[in-house]
């Protein structure tokens, strides 16, 4: 897949939420990340710049979850409860955008997607 910049909304399953995000790499980002929480929660993501992820509609319905270090916070609709992004624990500056949220996409078009190695944080290492 080629890699071009292009900036994406996507939305949580009930509509209530709506974000835009600018995608440095577009969909040739796409992976899927082994860490303890993304393995469970199974939702391919893309790459965007944190600073460049706006949040349009209900960021009054969003909620966050965080844990470990809490450098990682994950948003979710609170209705719906759909995940639609979050800032990434291995580059703050990044974040993972859901990819089954994102307007105009069908992520079994993508597959097999690589994954990255999120249990063997480097900052888990001494």
């Amino acid at each position: 897949m080629t890699e071009t910049s292009e900036t994406r909304r996507a939305s949580c399953h009930c509509g209530a939420v709506v974000i835009e995000a600018h995608l440095p790499r577009g969909l040739a980002s796409a992976s899927r990340c082994t860490c303890s929480f993304c393995r469970r929660r199974a939702a391919a993501t893309v790459t965007a710049i944190a600073s460049k992820v706006t949040v349009l509609q209900g960021a009054e319905n969003l909620t966050r979850y965080t844990w470990g270090t809490h450098t990682a916070q994950h948003y979710f609709c609170k209705t719906c409860g759909i995940y639609t992004h979050h800032q990434r624990r291995s580059n703050p500056e990044e974040c993972g955008v859901n990819l089954g949220a994102l307007e105009g996409v069908h992520p079994w078009e993508l597959e097999p997607l690589p994954y990255t190695d999120g249990i063997n944080h480097p900052s888990d290492r001494d």
